[in-house]
């Protein structure tokens, strides 16, 4: 069996903390067994891993997730790459032709694919075991997985079908996606069951869906035409019109994380970062990663959570609506984690006597690793070290910098950092454009230049 992982969403209802580059499935808020910090992309994936232990997981996320997903599960599992925010059924054909194109998948295997961020227990794994079985002996098209609801909600697609007694699965009847209150109420009252996001598919059906869409099975096509893709949700465009599907139950836990409410009710601890509360604060949780102090008094059912990116002060039922606000809000995002380390966007301005502006940034390059070979068309940099030591590469000669020195970069000119411990520094951007689509990347090989034996590893 082969796993796919959906990982392209953005979760703007987990605002500040999650953004297009650091979205919620990669946030350390959870903890696993051992009492360590884990997001819900680790928690999934060590979830696989122990119940399908050998089985080829691959990722599927927008470039702007890739260093997260490369940082927090490693180089060894295989990363796709949208190369343009699409919704869910793009996302599963462009995964499908890179597993049938690039990994020569035989077509009589068998396809799952999964969110990332349900809190679920471990039996909801072994039911891929049994999807499997169900998929194969029914000769259904997909398999997909049954939750009983708990409440009508709109947010949810529904399946309903019965089960045989002799057989561990049932045939879907009909297929409801995201209803009305009226009509999920109608659905939960007849028996129906939430969709849990699990499809299990045979690679012969997921070949047919990607030749009905360019009419070969070519990763590189799909690629080129991915923004040309229908814009829409594996649910609507196949689950809903689909005359061959079955269903397995899952009975065990299974919480939707995306919404700070849902998120707070699985964190162990209450506060994270400087935190003062009193003690009349009731089912409050606050989540500070800012340097200043957040004072708490009184809040009873709230959530607080203040980053460099903006402020939530919400009832906690109330944030699950907020969406539509956030939605308006466009600002770049303030901090960001790379795989060489994290930077953090402390000043944005116009320069008096000029149309240039001014961006400012605080970067962590980690020891061993290197910010990539590139340059920049629209700017010029300062870079000023305020820690450590390490190698700067400029248009192919390699000096060393440590604490205090300055170094200036014209715009056009090449550039790159290699640490040999953890360097910090300061740098200061100076055009007119200042967006990070301004860089172009160059191959470097750093040798032994910092290690006899190996040198740094790089990324963007």
């Amino acid at each position: 069996m082969k796993i796919i992982l959906l990982s392209g969403g953005s979760g703007k209802r987990l605002w500040p903390l999650s953004n297009n580059a650091r979205s919620k499935q990669f946030l350390k808020v959870l903890q696993d067994e051992e009492g360590s910090s884990e997001s819900m992309i680790q928690r999934i994936y060590r979830q696989i891993r122990k119940s399908l232990p050998d089985a080829e997981v691959l990722v599927t996320s927008s470039e702007a997730q890739g260093d997260s997903v490369r940082r927090q599960l490693g180089d060894q599992v295989e990363n796709v790459l949208e190369p343009s925010r699409r919704d869910t059924y793009p996302a599963i054909l462009l995964s499908g032709a890179y597993l049938l194109d690039r990994g020569q998948m035989d077509e009589g295997e068998v396809i799952a694919v999964l969110p990332v961020d349900p809190y679920v227990e471990q039996d909801y794994f072994e039911k891929l075991h049994v999807m499997e079985q169900a998929l194969c002996e029914s000769g259904a098209d997909l398999c997909l997985l049954g939750i009983s609801p708990t409440y009508p909600s709109e947010k949810y697609g529904y399946i309903t079908g019965g089960t045989a007694a002799d057989k561990p699965y049932g045939h879907v009847k009909s297929y409801v996606e995201k209803p009305d209150l009226q009509t999920a109420q109608r659905l939960v009252g007849g028996g129906a069951y939430w969709n849990g996001g699990v499809f299990v598919l045979r690679a012969s059906f997921v070949r047919k869906l990607i030749e009905k869409e360019i009419g070969e099975v070519s990763f590189e096509r799909l690629y080129a035409q991915y923004a040309s893709l229908p814009y829409t949700s594996f649910d609507y465009e196949v689950t809903e019109k689909s005359t061959s599907a079955v269903f397995v139950t899952y009975d065990g836990e299974w919480n939707d994380l995306g919404t700070w409410n849902t998120l707070t009710a699985k964190m162990r601890e209450p506060d994270g970062g400087f935190v003062i509360r009193g003690e009349n604060c009731h089912n409050t949780h606050i989540i500070n990663e800012l340097e200043i102090p957040v004072v708490a008094l009184g809040l009873r059912d709230t959530v607080v959570v203040a980053s460099a990116d903006g402020i939530l002060v919400s009832d906690k039922h109330a944030s699950s609506y907020m969406k539509p606000y956030v939605e308006q809000i466009h600002n770049r995002p303030m901090y960001e984690k790379r795989q060489w380390g994290e930077y953090r966007v402390l000043d944005f301005a116009q320069c008096r006597h000029g149309k240039e502006n001014s961006l400012t940034k605080h970067l962590y390059v980690e020891a061993g690793r290197s910010i990539s070979y590139q340059k920049h068309d629209l700017r010029d940099e300062v870079w000023t070290i305020i820690d450590g030591e390490g190698l700067f590469l400029l248009d192919g000669e390699v000096r060393e910098v440590r604490r205090g020195d300055v170094l200036y970069i014209a715009k056009g000119r090449r550039h790159a950092m290699a640490t040999r411990e953890g360097v910090d520094f300061i740098e200061v951007q100076m055009g007119t454009e200042l967006v990070e689509e301004d860089i172009e990347r160059f191959p470097w090989d750093w040798g032994s230049l910092l290690r006899p034996e190996e040198g740094p590893e790089s990324d963007t």
